[in-house]
């Protein structure tokens, strides 16, 4: 096990280090500088005046050098201008100038700062990452148990009523996107005007104007039943249809495994077999793909975040994104490889233990 352990570690860190070049190369294009450059300095620069600001602020390098840079493991830039100030990557990070280090990137805790946000980038990551911890942690509540309950009892019985009626749900969820069942739980549920809200306030059911909040911002500061219950199911149901599937067909595998036809034979109560003989092994496939579900659900929730003004990781990556924030998309990529990369570790660990035959082996 632990020279599994490290051989996976050793494949993570290439893995890493290769994605994180590829990001920083395309994030660093000539001409995302040029606009970067144009939107913090003014918008009618001439070609010579971005020259002259990407030399100033140390986008002039070769790329490999300020990937270096970034990274932490070569000496950051310095500039000295004809006053006698100095300026420099490191020098930016500090307030004395005189306190900072020769290298300063992520391997220091350097992040960078956002041009989006004006914060250092690793509060702005912090923070945004707290925020989508909690709707990712309800959405795996929520649709975990749901998705297990369905494709179990879908592949207890295949070919039933009972396995068509589930299957047919967990095929709906799988192919309705998050954009489409998340406008039609706002106007159903979070409108005034329209859908279920008005017949409730007009029976006298509900006080406030609608049964749910379309805009889960107020989530930040407090959690309630009326403002995080849409963006949960949204999320939760596009989900939960694929983990369904996967759990009904290793269920309808096992269900039809010699030692479960042995156990009906020798009496033994269809629950029992259900529970004590082919659970287990009918949730190796669908843990992992539970544990590939997190990477998805940091990195794919951007659509759900941004549809409900929920201020999260999706969230940020799109604000990022829209306004050209280098230092931030970097680092929202950094994040996404090393939790993508865990949890395949975990997954494979798990899946290790799991099944005996792959522990013995």
């Amino acid at each position: 096990m632990l020279l599994f352990l490290l051989r996976r570690i050793g494949v993570m860190i290439f893995t890493a280090l290769c994605l994180t070049l590829v990001v920083f190369y395309l994030t660093n294009l000539p001409a995302k500088l040029e606009t970067l450059a144009k939107t913090q300095a003014g918008s009618r620069m001439t070609d010579a005046e971005v020259d002259r600001w990407l030399v100033r602020n140390g986008y002039a390098s070769p790329v490999l050098v300020r990937y270096g840079e970034w990274l932490g493991v070569v000496p950051g830039w310095t500039r000295v201008a004809e006053d006698g100030t100095v300026t420099g990557r490191c020098v930016n990070f500090q307030d004395d100038p005189a306190a900072a280090g020769e290298r300063c990137g992520l391997l220091q805790g350097q992040w960078g700062f956002s041009t989006r946000f004006s914060a250092p980038v690793d509060e702005v990551i912090a923070a945004r990452l707290g925020a989508t911890g909690l709707l990712m942690m309800w959405v795996l509540i929520f649709m975990v148990p749901m998705a297990l309950l369905l494709g179990v009892f879908a592949g207890m019985r295949e070919g039933s009523r009972t396995d068509r009626s589930l299957s047919t749900v967990a095929i709906v969820t799988t192919a309705t996107p998050e954009y489409v069942s998340g406008v039609v739980f706002i106007v159903l549920l979070a409108s005034s005007s329209v859908g279920i809200s008005p017949l409730l306030v007009s029976w006298g059911w509900i006080e406030g104007p609608v049964l749910f909040q379309g805009n889960a911002r107020s989530a930040l500061t407090e959690i309630t039943f009326s403002n995080f219950t849409l963006p949960v199911l949204t999320v939760a149901l596009y989900g939960m249809g694929y983990i369904a599937r996967i759990t009904r067909a290793s269920m309808t595998e096992v269900m039809t495994q010699q030692y479960i036809r042995t156990a009906r034979l020798k009496g033994v109560s269809f629950g029992n077999i259900v529970m004590k003989h082919a659970l287990r092994n009918a949730l190796i496939a669908p843990f992992t793909v539970i544990m590939l579900q997190i990477p998805w659900l940091l990195n794919g929730v951007v659509i759900s975040e941004v549809l409900f003004s929920y201020p999260g990781f999706g969230w940020t990556l799109f604000e990022a994104a829209v306004n050209n924030d280098i230092e931030l998309l970097l680092a929202s990529s950094v994040v996404a490889v090393i939790v993508v990369l865990i949890t395949q570790l975990i997954s494979d660990i798990g899946y290790v233990y799991l099944n005996p035959r792959i522990r013995i082996s």
